[in-house]
């Protein structure tokens, strides 16, 4: 009977495939995927904070907000996974894979990285200003209020802010940094458990776990935060410079370094060093 998933190390070698056909994608095909995949990422943060808005000031439990939170945003990974579409994020995985196996290039790598950023940010930005804020979805409380609370988290570089009667302290940039480590770690985690299903259900379950997990915990995942943090700009209480200095720089390369190190390198390191010699 044939198996309905890859070995760890088959996976990986999925993964290089996959970083070879990112290498030689068109410029018109990287800039459309992008744009979905920010979108798509910015439609699970539009649900997350519908789905919780007003359970903090109700007095429901913080870890039980956070749960339903984490719960429903995986919504975002699935469509980027299994519908397509090119999430900086998940190339920070992908693109050195192909370099260690001599699939990719640093040119098509940068290309590749840039891109994607780029225009995962003009997809969040489209779902955060048209579909978030002027349909007034999120401009009502509680939700209004959930959503600058989350942004000023995010933003402010470690100040304190007052929410829901509360002095709350921001992230500072190094917790950004770290916290953005963990997420990608467990996102990257989450493509390759995807990679490694063969059908749909295996998909979805092997993307679930870790991104309910990282968005629970509070790690930091860089396209979601331009959903985030811009619905927050156009409600009032963070700066376009707050969140770039602040949050846009640390997510970034902790997410590199989660993406590209803990999962990218280890793999290849166990699984696939040596082996095209071979």
């Amino acid at each position: 009977m044939a198996s309905s998933f890859k070995s760890p190390a088959d996976t990986a070698k999925a993964c290089v495939g996959i970083a070879e056909l990112k290498e030689k994608a068109s410029l018109s095909n990287l800039i459309v995927l992008s744009f979905l995949a920010g979108a798509y990422i910015a439609f699970g943060g539009l649900l997350a904070e519908v789905a919780t808005g007003g359970m903090a000031a109700a007095g429901y439990p913080t870890g039980l907000v956070k749960f339903v939170f984490g719960g429903v945003f995986p919504v975002g990974l699935m469509l980027v996974v299994i519908a397509g579409s090119e999430l900086f994020t998940g190339n920070n995985m992908y693109m050195p894979l192909g370099i260690l196996e001599g699939k990719a290039s640093w040119l098509g790598l940068i290309r590749n990285w840039v891109g994607s950023w780029v225009f995962n940010l003009v997809g969040a930005l489209f779902v955060a200003y048209f579909l978030a804020y002027l349909t007034g979805i999120l401009t009502a409380d509680p939700w209004a209020a959930t959503a600058v609370t989350i942004a000023k988290t995010k933003a402010l570089g470690g100040a304190q802010f007052v929410a829901a009667g509360k002095t709350v302290t921001s992230l500072t940039w190094t917790q950004v940094f770290l916290r953005a480590i963990g997420c990608n770690w467990l996102v990257c985690l989450a493509v390759y458990l995807a990679i490694a299903s063969d059908d749909i259900i295996g998909k979805i379950f092997g993307i679930w776990f870790p991104i309910m997990a990282f968005v629970t915990i509070g790690f930091e995942h860089v396209v979601a935060n331009m959903f985030f943090i811009p619905v927050g700009i156009f409600i009032g209480g963070v700066s376009w410079s707050q969140m770039f200095i602040n949050n846009m720089v640390p997510a970034t390369l902790g997410n590199i370094v989660g993406g590209a190190i803990f999962v990218a390198c280890i793999y290849w390191f166990t699984y696939l060093r040596g082996t095209s010699k071979a």
